[in-house]
């Protein structure tokens, strides 16, 4: 017997209310861009510059114990949390220490670093320190452009190489998707003010590869279907290609969140935001190919035979009912 997540055949309109999703879609930019502007991110030390102690003890973590501890050091604003892990057994007691650069220095001295060890360790003889993460402010400020810059290439490349396998509608359409996508995440975390670090750069990047796959999967299968239907209006030939691809991007979507949610759950506290940007970016990413790329495209339209020059390309199809 054969898994099958969706039925052989559907026949779905994905279009009937194209402009409710792409309206939900654009509101949800719109906070996403307001919570960044308003909270902004909560970088982590890679972006932040400063250092990242991480203690463990048999003894259970008392952080306002270890902040009154730290405290006559005059570090300023420490910020300490306790790490929470199911892998962890009753004696693995994790916190996480970090302090930002301090004013005129390029990174944390070794000299404080040993203090704040010190201190600690005065409180809980028990207390052990496996990782120490230092970045100097000079060098995170060049990460977060480095950053940028990496997804804005992404996503240029992205442009230029859709429109050189298809048309410039469906790149506009593609982008215009990844923009979503990238968007939304980076307001999630805005949001709910998770730490953002590298590896959710690199999470950004994946989203932007995965998303793009998927819509190119239902991109190749519209071209198809256009060369096949060449009567049948856009919208049915985008309705049609969708319906014939969702099996695929189902089961696609699926499993990658099926192997991501057991990474969430069990791969501990270093991966989690990485995951958890992950699988966000699955959920929206197979949501944008279809109700973000196709729908754009359905407006901008395209032309019917790549055989000959078409002068109307792009235009036929632009006042198509939705």
């Amino acid at each position: 017997m054969r898994l099958s997540l969706v039925p052989k055949e559907t026949n779905v309109d994905f279009f009937s209310r194209s402009w409710l999703s792409l309206g939900l879609s654009g509101a949800l930019m719109v906070i996403s861009i307001v919570a960044f502007l308003v909270f902004g991110l909560n970088f982590g030390i890679d972006f932040r510059g400063g250092t990242s102690i991480r203690t463990q003890s048999t003894e259970a973590v008392d952080v306002g114990a270890y902040r009154d501890a730290i405290a006559p050091l005059g570090l300023g604003d420490v910020a300490i949390s306790e790490v929470f892990d199911p892998s962890f057994g009753p004696d693995e007691n994790v916190a996480m220490v970090r302090i930002q650069s301090q004013d005129g220095d390029e990174a944390i001295s070794v000299e404080t670093i040993q203090a704040v060890e010190d201190a600690l360790t005065a409180y809980d003889p028990n207390i052990t320190f496996p990782s120490v993460e230092s970045v100097g402010p000079k060098v995170s400020g060049e990460l977060i452009w480095t950053a940028i810059e990496a997804v804005a290439a992404a996503m240029a490349t992205v442009l230029i190489y859709i429109w050189l396998r298809f048309e410039w509608q469906f790149s506009l359409g593609a982008v215009a998707a990844l923009i979503h996508d990238v968007t939304l995440t980076i307001g999630v975390f805005s949001l709910f003010q998770i730490q953002f670090g590298l590896p959710i750069i690199a999470a950004l990047l994946t989203i932007v590869g995965y998303s793009l796959n998927d819509t190119v999967v239902v991109f190749d299968r519209v071209r198809e279907n256009l060369r096949r239907f060449k009567k049948l209006d856009l919208k049915e030939v985008l309705n049609l290609s969708i319906n014939e691809t969702l099996s695929r991007t189902m089961m696609t979507s699926v499993t990658t969140l099926i192997a991501l949610i057991a990474l969430f759950v069990l791969g501990g506290d270093v991966i989690r935001n990485f995951v958890f940007a992950m699988i966000w970016g699955v959920v929206v990413g197979t949501y944008s190919s279809v109700f973000v790329a196709s729908a754009i495209l359905l407006r901008l339209g395209v032309k019917r035979d790549w055989t000959k020059p078409d002068a109307e390309a792009g235009t036929q199809f632009g006042n198509s009912e939705t």
